[in-house]
């Protein structure tokens, strides 16, 4: 859809065509999530909690990782082969992975009766607890990270582009990988037990404290270079267990019945507090600063952190051997 675009297109047409390209992709993209994310709730045996946990760490914190990659691929591309053969090439592949979903079980997830349009909206009280308190997450890292962070890193650190650009994929790709390993980081602290209420509750509240710290960094005259890297790091570390818990619970809290419902509802609050923190984002900026954006991100965390007290522990919880305490894997 996007090869035939060129610069002699007029700004008028082409930047809403461009939306309209972005828009169905990323539809495409959170049904390819929302699928595979409740795949997992299908394929795991429901006692087998802490395994659930195990994979859907694995699979969250991989696509994300993949996705830093994707930012260096697409720049590779782009200088090496231009902006239209680059979208021929990504097309052929994503051709060759859809040939993929057909290993898959037939009927897989499949609904066994119709759904009406008000049963779309969960009526789980965890799972809108939970979507809520995602909402505000998600919210407090885009409303400093999307556009805030890059424009201070450029315009009053004086990083060049590729900087900016190298140093946000390296996050992203670092942020992947504690995703991934996040079961690994609690089997100590939970003593072998899955994630509960509390593991959510613990890792929010001590988000809090952060984009509060990095504010404080800045207003005290430290060195901004210091503090924004430390604080990234720091924060990328701690947003990642807490993503990691989310998306474990989210199905945890479900049943094989209502698996897609339940993480399509949940992911379309993700992708509200995503939406809200990148148009505060810009706001706060030009209002208050990249301080401003990070007294609203820890603003946005609180919230989140308050919602989830009212999370009960997931029910059908079992120790799992394969990550318990001293199991050495």
């Amino acid at each position: 859809m996007l090869t035939p675009l060129t610069q002699d297109w007029p700004l008028w047409f082409a930047v809403p065509y461009v939306m309209a390209a972005q828009a169905m992709s990323g539809v495409a993209k959170d049904l390819t999530k929302m699928s595979s994310k409740s795949a997992i709730r299908l394929v795991v045996p429901q006692e087998a909690e802490s395994r659930l946990f195990k994979w859907v760490a694995i699979l969250t914190g991989s696509k994300n990782a993949l996705k830093g990659v994707g930012f260096f691929v697409g720049s590779v591309l782009l200088t090496l082969a231009g902006f239209t053969a680059s979208l021929w090439i990504m097309a052929i592949a994503l051709i060759l992975i859809m040939f993929t979903g057909f290993l898959l079980p037939r009927g897989m997830g499949q609904i066994k009766k119709k759904i009406k349009f008000r049963q779309l909206f969960s009526k789980s009280k965890e799972i809108n607890i939970l979507s809520a308190a995602r909402f505000f997450l998600f919210g407090a890292r885009d409303v400093w990270f999307v556009v805030g962070l890059p424009v201070y890193l450029q315009s009053v650190l004086n990083w060049s582009f590729y900087e900016v650009g190298g140093f946000l994929a390296l996050w992203v790709i670092g942020y992947g990988g504690v995703q991934s390993a996040a079961p690994v980081l609690l089997k100590y602290l939970n003593r072998g037990r899955p994630p509960q209420a509390a593991t959510i509750q613990f890792w929010t509240f001590t988000l809090t404290i952060v984009p509060a710290v990095i504010a404080l960094g800045l207003m005290s005259d430290w060195n901004p270079n210091a503090v924004i890297i430390g604080g990234l790091l720091l924060f990328g570390l701690i947003f990642a267990m807490n993503s990691a818990v989310h998306s474990y619970l989210v199905l945890a809290y479900t049943d094989d019945e209502k698996v897609a419902l339940n993480v399509g509802f949940y992911y379309m609050a993700n992708s509200g507090g995503r939406l809200a923190g990148t148009v505060l984002s810009g706001l706060i900026y030009q209002i208050w600063g990249i301080v401003g954006c990070l007294w609203i991100s820890m603003v946005f965390v609180l919230c989140a952190g308050m919602i989830s007290l009212k999370l009960e522990d997931p029910k059908r919880q079992q120790p799992y051997p394969s990550l318990a305490v001293g199991d050495g894997e």
